[in-house]
């Protein structure tokens, strides 16, 4: 039987193993010390056992420290609902003027992205430190840190997807003398439709997760009690704060992809 031929290598298929030969060696480097980070596994190796150790303690919540947790995951799942609220309100008309097919303007657009540029650029933490100098402790200051911090992702996700899809209408738009207005109501708020509905989605899934970390600062939610039992190595009441969010993570996600899968 003769050998079967083999096809040549089409040219130019190295450049995928180069390009991931390059992104390893660009890791290494920037792990060694002197020159990047300097990652110490030594001190992992003689340190390990301090991690084992709150691990195990975490293995074994407090059960009857649930009724304490109910109002603060409460608090924690309407920060989340009215911040994503809100951030999809504002959000939308923001996209249409942050994108090249809906809005014409170069300046303007330009001046609008500058500006969730650097919405985008501070940490919502820090968002919420600052409010909660500015309005004291509580929900409110977290919710309107979630706010910027939606508005932010939204825009971004959504113009981009706005930008990428076809023009041909909107251009059959302004041929028959539609003002901008009457375009983007009318002809890409359809098309934009259900990419806004899932981006809200997934900012709704992030704002149960960042308004338990906001409240270590005092932005209200279940970070306020995260940060109570953990000053007091309450580790075994942690480890049901910790079980709590992470079944409601798993719901709302559960939830958030069916509703996707309805939508596309």
């Amino acid at each position: 039987m003769a050998p079967l031929d083999v096809p040549a290598r089409p040219p130019g298929a190295w450049k995928g193993a180069a390009v991931l030969a390059g992104v390893v060696a660009v890791t290494v480097v920037m792990c060694l010390p002197g020159v990047g980070i300097g990652v110490d596994l030594d001190a992992i190796a003689r340190n390990w056992q301090n991690g084992a150790d709150k691990v195990l303690k975490l293995l074994v919540p407090d059960w009857s420290f649930f009724p304490r947790t109910v109002p603060p995951l409460i608090e924690t799942l309407q920060m989340a609902v009215i911040a994503t609220a809100l951030g999809a309100a504002v959000s939308l008309p923001l996209s249409f003027w942050a994108a090249r097919a809906t809005n014409p303007n170069t300046g303007a657009r330009l001046v609008v992205r500058g500006v969730l540029n650097i919405v985008r650029s501070v940490p919502d933490l820090l968002y919420a430190a600052i409010l909660v100098a500015m309005v004291g402790v509580g929900a409110l200051p977290g919710i309107l840190a979630l706010v910027l911090f939606n508005i932010g992702i939204i825009v971004k996700l959504v113009s981009e997807a706005i930008d990428t899809n076809d023009r041909g209408p909107l251009e059959a738009g302004r041929a028959v003398g539609a003002t901008q207005m009457q375009i983007n109501r009318t002809l890409a708020l359809p098309d934009a439709w259900p990419a806004f509905a899932n981006q809200t989605l997934y900012v709704f899934e992030l704002n149960v997760r960042a308004s338990t970390v906001l409240g270590l600062v005092g932005a209200g939610g279940m970070g306020l009690l995260i940060d109570a039992v953990r000053t007091f190595y309450r580790y075994d009441q942690l480890s049901l704060i910790i079980l709590e969010i992470l079944i409601v993570v798993i719901v709302i996600d559960v939830v958030s992809d069916a509703v996707r899968r309805r939508l596309v």
